[in-house]
């Protein structure tokens, strides 16, 4: 049963995967489930201690090798030399990390690394943003992060007019109307505020498709293209491009790391979120770590406090506690007070049927999130990629920077045409360029410019 409902969930995402030797470190769920779905196309080996491998893992046509991913012996018997990708999922952040460190050196393979705690990842991701090659970890995954993000997304509402994914969905083109109420209206790009890593690189005026300058003044009806990272361009849609409410009011069940996170973020497009937390020492975390948000104490099956608390007049509930019962009976009371839009956590991903079954809105899953990053990874990357905005008039053009290229600031470029660099993938790290950003032989440039200029920026970087 639970493999058909995990089959229906995930059929539509993963499609046929090149062969590939899969090296998985952790027999934890995520282990179990990474296994699951690439076993059959792939050679899937699990390293972990005996004593975790699980029923359902010696249910599958894949090996198992006792013992732990730090050990050189292990390593060897594993074939790490011949494998295609590294992947560390255990529960265990430093052990994820010291294996990942200790496969890269050994073998140089491609290592993907899951992470629980924010500090480990904001870590490793600024020592990917040095020069020297001290960290040998290529993707990291938090889940956590990638449902909180889910979720904001989904609270988030609004409506493009054109989207492309880039970078396996780690940067973003959006195109959006700027209609009368905006507060763009008028205003010059420079003025406007615009969410850190996002660039505004195309404004169609009157059907006349142009790059901005800083001097560029909006105007009513324009269509504004932006590009930038995924997450930033969430924002950018929440700030300046939702549905307007009277109010925006979301209460979240749950102070842990995806409910802190969330409200975080909610934080910054000035939501007026409550967060309800059992614990009191979490709740003193939460109350000096965020800046507006209401934090109470209590319990979120409490039909008392939920209705002290006035839970019907909240636009949103989200759910995200780590029990899958609580999440279901926080939703369900909620629900029944009169919130019209419930989202919930599940923990347990074979529960989601359930959950959409009793009438939740919104069912989300930390380990459907890891397994879409998953899929991603091992996807093609970024070959080819071409788009064409606004019935042809502009084009994003995918470039490797050529071995002999000269390493410049992005401000020294001096480019033929009016052009913006809007993303730089370098060893599938993405950058949003600055004027002081370097751009170096290697580096996966994307780069938005005028139809008739695109031989020009092709020929500016020797690609044919």
């Amino acid at each position: 049963m639970k493999s058909n409902i995990l089959t229906l969930y995930l059929l539509f995402y993963f499609k046929y995967i090149v062969f590939m030797k899969i090296v998985i470190y952790g027999a934890s769920e995520y282990g179990y489930l990474i296994a699951n779905e690439f076993y059959q196309n792939n050679d899937v080996t699990i390293i972990d201690k005996e004593s975790n491998k699980t029923d359902e893992i010696d249910k599958l046509d894949i090996s198992f090798i006792s013992g732990v991913a730090g050990d050189i012996e292990v390593l060897k018997q594993a074939n790490i030399k011949n494998t295609d990708v590294f992947i560390a999922c255990t529960m265990d952040d430093e052990a994820n990390i010291v294996a990942c460190g200790i496969v890269k050196k050994f073998s140089g393979i491609k290592t993907i690394c899951f992470i629980n705690k924010e500090e480990y990842k904001n870590t490793l991701n600024v020592l990917k943003d040095t020069s020297d090659n001290v960290i040998a970890v290529d993707s990291i995954i938090c889940p956590e992060e990638l449902l909180s993000k889910e979720i904001f997304k989904t609270v988030t509402v609004a409506k493009a007019l054109d989207v492309e994914s880039f970078a396996n969905g780690k940067a973003k083109l959006l195109e959006y109307k700027i209609e009368q109420n905006s507060v763009l209206v008028d205003k010059k790009v420079r003025e406007c505020d615009f969410p850190s890593d996002t660039l505004i690189v195309g404004v169609n005026h009157e059907g006349e498709l142009f790059v901005p300058y800083g001097d560029t003044i909006l105007k009513e009806g324009d269509k504004a293209i932006f590009m930038g990272s995924s997450h930033s361009l969430d924002i950018l849609a929440g700030k300046f491009f939702h549905e307007k409410n009277a109010t925006k009011t979301v209460t979240i069940i749950g102070g842990g790391n995806v409910g802190y996170m969330l409200a975080r973020d909610l934080e910054s497009l000035k939501f007026k979120v409550k967060i309800i937390e059992k614990d009191e020492k979490r709740c003193e975390y939460l109350a000096d770590a965020l800046k507006s948000a209401l934090i109470l104490n209590g319990n979120g099956t409490n039909l008392d406090l939920l209705n002290e608390e006035d839970i019907a007049d909240s636009d949103v509930v989200i759910s995200v506690t780590n029990n899958d019962e609580k999440n279901l009976m926080c939703s369900l009371l909620t629900k029944r007070l009169g919130v019209k839009r419930v989202i919930a956590r599940v923990i347990n991903m074979f529960n989601i049927p359930l959950f959409e079954q009793v009438g939740i809105d919104i069912a989300v899953s930390t380990k459907l999130a890891a397994l879409h990053e998953i899929k991603n990874e091992f996807s093609e990357q970024n070959v080819g990629i071409l788009a064409t905005v606004e019935q042809g008039q502009g084009e994003v053009l995918d470039i490797v920077i050529p071995n002999n290229f000269e390493t410049k600031k992005l401000m020294d470029l001096k480019l033929p045409v009016h052009a913006v660099i809007g993303i730089v993938n370098r060893k599938k790290h993405v950058i949003i360029p600055k004027g002081n950003t370097l751009i170096i032989a290697g580096d996966e440039i994307i780069i938005f410019t005028k139809n008739e200029d695109v031989s020009k920026i092709k020929e500016f970087f020797k690609v044919d």
